[in-house]
């Protein structure tokens, strides 16, 4: 096990070296800068539509976005025209100013519309909005990744890997060397100035580096093993975790919808899947509560439609019908799509910094051990993200998720998550609590139909030993504190529940928005 972890890491890390490198620049030539205004009168210039302060004199990528460089058109200055212009002609200060503000507008303006970041959902929504399946992230959050442009096309790769190694303590513990993981690309081809069709792909090797019963994880619920269900333990996701299409339409400047399908795919239901928040990122496993929020990020046959107003920052209105099976013990197949479940989402994005969801769906037999039993899942979510300044960051979210399932009734999770990163250092914590059954924690035979609250109280740090140079890794630990009530000492002992772990988290860099560097690029030439 530990030697396929080994070579898994390294064909990881090297797979995300060698695409960030394609098309890189060296941008500090000896005498880049010398006699700048003279050398354009003989040479085109070539800029970064998304960072115009990269400039060249010969055509590439961009060695920060990966954009393919576009001819740089700047408006000549009477000044560098003719000998007649520099002696009558004189410019104060401000108008000279107002000159490179312009001109730094006008190298965006020109290309903005076919080179901008759009999701591949619906092309009238931000990239940075986009979460998983259909779901909606605050527009300011950092994306960690890498993006590559073909003409009007454009690619972009996520993904992160965490070697680890992890204790956890009770008799229901255990202790391992493993490594959680998923990568993703997502891919968007543009059918004129209004329509759009969108591609995404995501995958782990979970079933190689965690086995069929997954990873320790206190308290943790959901899924089976051998046809017995899992208890304790994260479940490992499938080799495919989403295979999907998009077709989005813009009908007015301010109202657009789409039509996904995925097989497997995520319908309109819940909070964006923990992986894919940022105030979840950094953190290598699952919430206990992920079967009460977000489980249906793998669902084998999903049929969405939304609309979508750009009104009040962004509302969103959706609707899906997918199969209620939970992924079935064979990680490495597709499982028989059935469409016997519904749900709808309703997501207002407030401001760039805020994301809030409702939703509610009919799940009918979502686990194979138990068919019999049908849930209706409710929940509520609110995500808020503050960038602080150059390479610092603050991620929150607040996610309720009750099931209502037949036979057993009502039952209430809840989720708090905090992420402060800057620069090479991140601190994060989560907390929660969820009430479980004697049932789904296999608590035989004494227990087995009461209800229990159970929680967690987890704190982390990691330091980037590589830091924004196309590739992070980062030296991270954590440290989890499990809350039961005294009548589980029968089952898990009478220490107390706790567990720590070592890992290495390994991502693609921050990929920039754009708008602050060109902000700091204005405030630069003005200076």
């Amino acid at each position: 096990m530990q030697k396929r972890i080994s070579i898994l890491i390294i064909t990881f890390t090297l797979a995300i070296s060698a695409g960030a490198q394609v098309g890189a620049i060296d941008l500090n030539r000896p005498g880049s800068e010398h006699n700048y205004e003279q050398e354009h009168e003989k040479k085109q210039k070539y800029t970064c539509p998304m960072h115009p302060e990269v400039i060249t004199d010969h055509p590439g990528d961009c060695p920060k976005c990966g954009m393919t460089l576009v001819p740089k058109e700047e408006k000549k200055h009477s000044t560098l025209n003719s000998d007649k212009s520099r002696v009558g002609t004189q410019h104060s200060p401000s108008d000279h100013q107002s000159d490179l503000s312009h001109q730094s507008h006008s190298i965006h303006e020109g290309h903005e519309m076919h080179m901008e970041m759009r999701s591949s959902i619906d092309l009238a929504d931000p990239m940075s909005r986009e979460g998983s399946g259909t779901s909606w992230l605050p527009d300011s959050s950092p994306m960690y990744g890498k993006m590559f442009m073909f003409d009007n096309d454009m690619l972009m790769l996520h993904g992160a890997i965490f070697p680890r190694y992890t204790n956890v303590s009770t008799r229901r513990g255990d202790d391992r060397i493993d490594a959680p993981n998923w990568v993703m690309g997502m891919y968007s081809h543009p059918l004129g100035d209004s329509a759009q069709i969108g591609a995404r792909l995501m995958m782990s090797l979970d079933p190689l580096t965690e086995g069929g019963r997954g990873y320790p994880l206190l308290f943790q619920t959901g899924e089976s093993w051998h046809d017995q269900p899992l208890h304790d333990r994260q479940h490992p996701h499938d080799l495919f975790d989403e295979l999907s299409l998009s077709l989005s339409q813009k009908f007015e400047h301010d109202f657009s919808g789409y039509l996904y399908f995925g097989y497997p795919g995520e319908p309109a239901l819940g909070p964006p899947a923990f992986m894919h928040r940022p105030s979840a990122m950094d953190d290598p496993d699952a919430p206990i509560g992920h079967h009460w929020q977000d489980s249906t990020h793998i669902t084998f046959g999903v049929a969405t439609a939304g609309l979508v107003w750009s009104r009040f920052g962004g509302i969103k209105i959706e609707g899906s019908i997918f199969t209620g099976r939970e992924p079935d013990e064979n990680r490495y197949d597709f499982d028989r799509p059935r469409f016997d479940s519904y749900s709808g989402r309703v997501s207002w994005n407030p401001t760039k910094n805020l994301a809030l969801q409702v939703s509610h769906g009919y799940i009918k037999s979502p686990e194979a051990v138990d068919p019999k039993t049908n849930i209706h899942r409710t929940t509520a979510s609110a995500i808020y993200n503050l960038p602080l300044g150059p390479d610092r960051n603050w991620s929150n979210t607040f996610v309720w998720g009750q099931n209502n399932a037949s036979g057993e009734g009502k039952t209430q999770s809840f989720l708090i998550e905090s992420n402060y990163q800057r620069g090479r250092d991140t601190v994060y914590f989560r907390w929660e609590r969820v009430q479980k059954s004697g049932h789904e924690l296999v608590l035989k035979p004494f227990a087995e139909s009461e209800i229990f609250p159970v929680s967690g109280y987890s704190i982390g740090y990691v330091h980037d030993l590589s830091h924004g140079n196309a590739i992070d890794i980062g030296l991270g630990t954590q440290f989890t504190i499990s809350d039961r009530p005294d009548s589980f000492d029968r089952y898990y002992g009478d220490d107390l529940g706790y567990s720590f772990q070592f890992f290495l988290r390994i991502r693609p860099s921050q990929h920039s928005h754009g708008e602050r560097d060109r902000a700091e690029h204005v405030a630069g030439m003005k200076k």
